[in-house]
């Protein structure tokens, strides 16, 4: 098991779901022994399980983590800070999106895989469309239901583009899982 792979999956477990237990049980349907043994490279998961892992992440969110992993190979130096980076380019890309005009943002309740609303947290999405349905690239962001405060202004859509560019990165990097 790759360990730099393991890490952005643990991190994106710890995005998504309550704890590490809720989503190998409720989520994969494994239990704990099972879920060991694939981190430590003991057994493999069927299929469907290593699908569901694989959709921790949009589709842009995968690519991108394979580009981590990749750089972490070419720098061993970078193994430390692979999960920060991770975090760090995707907010630069997502400022990349909104700045080219292209992306659309919008602040949701989040709810974890099991459809179990969180009101401590929401998410941030950003999307840019290719009017082919399946085709959108889509980068998620968990974050404390707090800035809301912070954006809320008589102009919304402005005040949200304008946090995404002056805070999205020192908020979403600097979270604890």
């Amino acid at each position: 098991m790759n360990q730099i792979y393991l890490d952005l999956v643990i991190s994106a477990i710890f995005e998504q779901f309550h704890t590490e237990q809720d989503f190998y049980q409720d989520y994969l349907g494994i239990n704990e022994v099972q879920w060991r043994q694939w981190k430590t490279g003991q057994n493999n998961l069927s299929p469907e399980a290593n699908q569901k892992i694989k959709n921790l992440f949009s589709d842009y969110e995968w690519m991108l983590s394979q580009k981590v992993i990749r750089q972490t190979f070419l720098f061993p130096e970078k193994r430390q800070t692979a999960v920060a980076e991770y975090r760090e380019m995707k907010t630069i890309v997502a400022q990349k999106w909104i700045a080219s005009g292209l992306a659309q943002v919008e602040l949701i309740p989040f709810k974890n895989k099991n459809e179990e609303e969180n009101h401590d947290f929401i998410d941030l999405r950003v999307t840019i469309d290719y009017d082919n349905w399946g085709y959108s690239d889509i980068l998620s962001f968990r974050l404390p239901a707090h800035i809301q405060n912070q954006i809320a202004s008589a102009h919304k859509k402005t005040a949200l583009l304008d946090w995404v560019n002056e805070k999205l990165t020192e908020t979403y990097t600097s979270l604890d899982d």
